[in-house]
């Protein structure tokens, strides 16, 4: 057990992290936002194609983020133990992961741009989806780029830059919507092509910003790659051999032992969301559509547990490597309470502002009853959606990925999908019984992996 005092000591000091990195995940899910609200005023057929594109591209960016969320668990770990050496080489490693990454999604996704038409989607979703889809997947190079960068700063103590360039690239992609969607400033209007353009556009100039401003930073220096492995005694070596020259077979291992798990647990999860999409469009273009706006919803608001999910994980092994055991509990549970909190007023907002927030989307009516008939299930699985994925953030920060990946393939894969099946095309319930079973499989994977972490801080974590 700990104290109260204990607990809201390392509240504050896991708020501190959460803050700037929530705000930096709101402001990415604001840019599919964007693209939801601006390619909705279109129509609804470039809406659901979108839903459709995103949901296929969105699986395999889940699989990136998640082998990439060790950079910052290991590199915060190194920092917490003081060893500015181990924090670069993760770095260095993270970074030549992102490019095998991207190349590797790049041709996994234009075989699969070869047979979408096999997915089962109405026939003017999959006309309209080619050219947005192959700018979404073009964008994983800069957003895998990005994201390794960001964790490493995060690790080392220094949320706000990343934060602030997320959000001024949200400008940017909002203005280059409007420009190249509706066709402004001369330029042809492009539709939905023109919002992969503007993602593509933004994510670019992020991650050429966030190079640019670790480069310069002191505080950073210390244990930046150029920094850290410089050896005065050595021949110089080119930019090229420090970054990406004698990199390390034990230390890709190390990065997978815990990447390919959380990979594994995000693309349960994800893979069901974006499943259900499919059976959204196996029911129809509306079903479709008004998922699309029911996620969009309740992925913004995910990022905020999201948020403190990255802030206890990075929390939780920077205590390990200071040897501070006694701080694991006070720490993850009080992540935990404020995710509660927090997704408990997003549940009453959705539970009755749905059709108001729909409304924002969409001017068609049928979508606009659907959607939020979709919010109200979704405000009910808030609580669970942030017990879940701060949970499974607060195992990370542990290294204990094996079984909590058992544990979502069961919640997801297990009750979830197969329920929502059933719901939806053999009960009444129709497109709302998706939502239904998705509910349940949240609700299912929140109470195994806050269960867990309860179970192994009990009596003391022995790594």
């Amino acid at each position: 057990m700990f104290s109260r005092r204990e607990f809201f000591t390392e509240l504050r000091a896991t708020l501190a992290l959460a803050f700037p990195i929530v705000v930096g995940q709101v402001g990415q899910m604001l840019m599919g936002i964007t693209d939801s609200v601006m390619i909705g005023q279109v129509g609804k057929v470039p809406l659901a194609a979108a839903a459709f594109a995103n949901g296929v591209v969105n699986l395999v960016f889940i699989v990136g983020l998640g082998l990439l969320l060790p950079v910052a668990v290991l590199a915060a770990r190194a920092h917490g133990a003081r060893e500015p050496r181990e924090c670069a080489e993760y770095l260095r490693h993270g970074l030549a992961l992102a490019w095998v990454m991207s190349a590797a999604a790049l041709g996994l996704l234009f075989l699969l741009g070869l047979h979408l038409h096999r997915f089962g989607q109405p026939a003017e979703v999959v006309a309209e989806v080619p050219p947005y889809y192959l700018l979404l997947a073009s964008s994983l190079l800069p957003a895998f780029l990005f994201q390794a960068l960001k964790q490493y700063s995060e690790a080392l103590g220094h949320p706000w830059a990343p934060m602030g360039i997320l959000l001024g690239c949200v400008g940017l992609n909002a203005f280059l919507n409007w420009v190249l969607i509706y066709g402004h400033f001369g330029l042809p209007a492009l539709g939905l092509a023109g919002a992969g353009w503007a993602t593509l556009a933004a994510r670019a100039a992020a991650v050429l910003i966030l190079w640019a401003w670790l480069r310069r930073q002191a505080e950073v220096r210390r244990e930046w790659p150029t920094h850290a492995l410089a050896d005065p005694a050595a021949p110089a070596r080119s930019a090229w051999a420090i970054w990406y020259g004698g990199l390390s077979r034990a230390r890709f291992r190390a990065m997978l032992h815990i990447g390919v798990p959380a990979a594994g647990q995000w693309l349960f999860e994800a893979g069901a969301f974006s499943a259900a999409a499919f059976m959204m469009g196996w029911l129809g273009t509306v079903p479709l559509a008004a998922h699309q706006i029911a996620l969009s919803c309740a992925a913004f608001t995910f990022m905020f547990p999201l948020g403190l999910s990255s802030a206890v994980s990075v929390r939780l092994s920077k205590t390990l490597g200071e040897g501070r055991r006694v701080a694991l509990r006070p720490i993850g549970f009080g992540a935990l309470a404020a995710g509660f909190v927090l997704m408990s007023v997003f549940g009453v907002g959705f539970a009755f502002g749905g059709a108001f927030i729909a409304r924002g989307f969409t001017p068609e009516a049928e979508v606009v009853a659907l959607a939020s008939r979709l919010l109200v299930v979704a405000a009910i699985f808030q609580v669970f959606d942030g017990g879940q994925v701060i949970g499974a953030g607060a195992l990370r920060g542990l290294s204990d990925v094996k079984i909590p990946t058992l544990l979502t393939f069961v919640a997801y894969w297990i009750v979830a999908l197969p329920g929502g099946y059933l719901l939806s095309h053999h009960t009444p319930l129709g497109p709302v019984g998706v939502w239904v079973a998705l509910a349940a499989g949240l609700g299912c994977a929140a109470l195994l992996l806050v269960g867990r972490f309860h179970r192994l801080t009990g009596d003391g974590f022995k790594a």
